[in-house]
């Protein structure tokens, strides 16, 4: 694999079109095995991934987009909702066994977890937006979507929560809109 910080970050973008070119099953374990090593605090990893293929969840995901965000939805070879688990304390005892990580959650008020598994599952959905890139693949990180539908049709019966959605596949580059600005670092950066 040979990435560079322009296939990355600088000349990456993000998709509103792709390619019906299939992403193996392969790829998408790859994927995973690479952005699970981003770091999170104290290693919680709340981030659940579901990978979207099927002709039928992807019908059920569709019912669920904003109408903005439908075709680019259709389009994606795989869409990955980026969930996060708020019962991810019960899996530290394994993932971050040098302290007693659990006791930090467990019982404590739902603000406490929600925040942290939000926080933290963001983190890995950037590492994971990374690592397909790494992988070749474009993405479509969105909002754009009815939150408690995706939950009742994807997470239903578990603890987890839609973060967000993200395309996955090969970018149709004719889409794609003129590079939007960044702030520069004085607008956004501070050093004290």
């Amino acid at each position: 694999m040979n990435t560079s910080t322009e296939q990355l970050l600088e000349n990456a973008r993000s998709h509103n079109g792709f390619t019906p070119e299939p992403i193996p099953t392969t790829t998408l374990h790859q994927l995973y095995e690479l952005m699970k090593w981003g770091p999170t605090s104290a290693n919680s990893c709340p981030a659940r991934i579901l990978f979207v293929t099927s002709t039928e969840a992807k019908a059920r995901l569709l019912e669920c987009m904003a109408p903005g965000n439908v075709e680019k939805t259709r389009q994606a070879p795989v869409v990955a909702i980026i969930g996060m688990d708020l019962a991810f304390y019960d899996k530290l005892p394994v993932l971050s066994p040098h302290n007693d990580a659990r006791s930090w959650f467990a019982g404590k008020p739902a603000p406490l977890i929600e925040t942290n598994a939000l926080r933290n599952s963001s983190l890995q959905g950037g590492y994971f937006i990374i690592a397909a890139r790494a992988l070749g693949l474009d993405c479509g990180p969105m909002s754009g979507f009815d939150e408690q539908r995706i939950d009742k049709a994807f997470w239903a019966g578990s603890m987890v929560k839609t973060n967000f959605v993200c395309c996955l596949g090969h970018g149709v580059d004719a889409k794609l809109r003129p590079r939007a600005p960044r702030l520069s670092f004085d607008e956004a950066c501070r050093v004290v």
